[in-house]
C-alpha cells in the first residue's frame, strides 16, 4: 500500500506538473497539448477503432518475430556455448553485432525484401536474436558443471541430459535474455513501422507528426508504453516470480 501511495502521489504530481505547463503556454498547444487534450485522443482512437487496429497488427508481427527470434537464439546460443570454435570466432562477432543499433538493419531489409512485411520482420528479429543467442551461450557457460555430471551419474544422456538438467539450470539467463529480447524487439518494431506506411502504432505515431496533432503522438507514445509494461508485468515478472520461489530465491505465493 504504501508503494501504491507513492505512486500516486508521484504521477498526480507529474500531471499536475503538465497541467500547469500547458496553461502556461510556453509551446503553442499544437506542440504542448494538455492531458485532457490526449485523453479525447485516446478515446477518439479506440472509438473509430484505429488504435485496435494498429495494436493488433503491431503484436502479430512483436509475436512473429519475437518468437523466431527466440528459437534462433536458443538454437545458435547452445551452438555457441557447446563449441569452442565458434565461441571464439562467432561469439565475438555477435557481441560486436549487439552493440548495433536494431534500426541500422532497416536499410539493408528494406534493400532485401523491399517495402514490405518481410523488411520489418527482419528488423525485429535482428533486434532480438542477438540478446536471446548471448544470453543462452552465457547460461550454458556459467552453470556449474556439477549439474551435467549429475545427470550424466544419473544416467541421463542427450537430449533427457538437456530438457531436465541442462535448461533448467541455465534458466535464470535464459530469461533475462528473454526479457531483454523483448524490449529490444518492440523498440525495433515501431522503428520499423515509422520509415515507411504501414498499418501499426509506428504508422499513427508518423500520422500524428505529419498532421501536427501532437495530441495523438503522445496518446500512442502511452499505448506503446502501456503494452510494454503490460508484457513485463504479466509475462515477464510472473515468470521471475515463480523461478525465484522455485529455485529458492524468494518465498513461493
Amino acid at each position: 500500500m504504501k508503494q501504491l501511495s507513492k505512486q500516486i502521489v508521484f504521477y498526480s504530481v507529474l500531471i499536475a506538473l503538465w497541467v500547469v505547463l500547458a496553461k502556461a503556454k510556453i509551446w503553442p498547444p499544437y506542440i504542448f497539448p494538455t492531458p485532457w487534450g490526449v485523453w479525447d485522443s485516446l478515446r477518439a482512437g479506440f472509438a473509430d477503432h484505429s488504435f485496435w487496429i494498429a495494436i493488433a497488427v503491431s503484436m502479430r508481427r512483436m509475436l512473429l518475430g519475437y518468437v523466431l527470434s527466440v528459437v534462433l537464439g536458443m538454437i545458435l546460443g547452445l551452438a555457441l556455448g557447446s563449441n569452442k570454435f565458434l565461441e571464439q570466432t562467432l561469439g565475438g562477432l555477435l557481441v560486436s553485432l549487439q552493440s548495433l543499433p536494431s534500426i541500422c538493419w532497416l536499410p539493408l531489409a528494406v534493400l532485401w525484401f523491399g517495402l514490405t512485411e518481410k523488411a520489418i520482420l527482419f528488423v525485429v528479429v535482428m533486434g532480438s536474436l542477438l540478446s536471446v543467442t548471448i544470453a543462452m551461450e552465457t547460461g550454458r557457460q556459467q552453470m556449474p558443471k556439477i549439474y551435467g555430471m549429475a545427470g550424466r551419474n544419473l544416467g541421463a544422456r542427450g537430449f533427457p541430459l538437456f530438457w531436465y538438467v541442462l535448461l533448467p539450470a541455465s534458466l535464470p539467463y535464459i530469461l533475462s535474455g528473454l526479457k531483454q529480447g523483448w524490449a529490444f524487439a518492440w523498440r525495433s518494431l515501431i522503428s520499423g513501422e515509422m520509415i515507411f506506411v504501414s498499418l501499426g502504432l509506428g504508422q499513427l505515431l508518423m500520422m500524428g507528426r505529419d498532421l501536427n496533432d501532437m495530441s495523438q503522438v503522445i496518446a500512442v507514445m502511452l499505448l506503446i508504453i502501456a503494452i510494454g509494461y503490460l508484457v513485463d508485468g504479466l509475462v515477464f515478472r510472473t515468470m521471475e516470480r515463480r523461478l525465484q520461489a522455485r529455485w529458492g530465491l524468494s518465498p513461493a505465493t
